[in-house]
């Protein structure tokens, strides 16, 4: 089982996580292009809308693994 120094380092990294992502969708109205980059799907008929953000995914992605790479060395 986990000890009580391990269960501490995951809710302090849970807790970054959290601020990150907080931080992220605090700015995420002032970065107008991310979700509509050139490859990003949307179809619409009617009243039926399929929209799918490829590229912007792929470049999320990649940024985060460059990331995580970053750190672990």
């Amino acid at each position: 089982m986990f000890g009580f120094q391990n269960w501490g380092k995951i809710l302090i990294l849970l807790g970054l996580i959290l601020t990150a992502l907080g931080v992220l969708f605090l700015f995420m109205p002032k970065i107008p292009w991310l979700g509509r980059l050139p490859g990003d799907v949307f179809f619409r008929r009617g009243n039926f809308t399929v929209y799918f953000p490829w590229v912007t995914c792929l470049l999320i992605s990649i940024l985060l693994t460059l990331l995580v790479a970053l750190f672990r060395k």
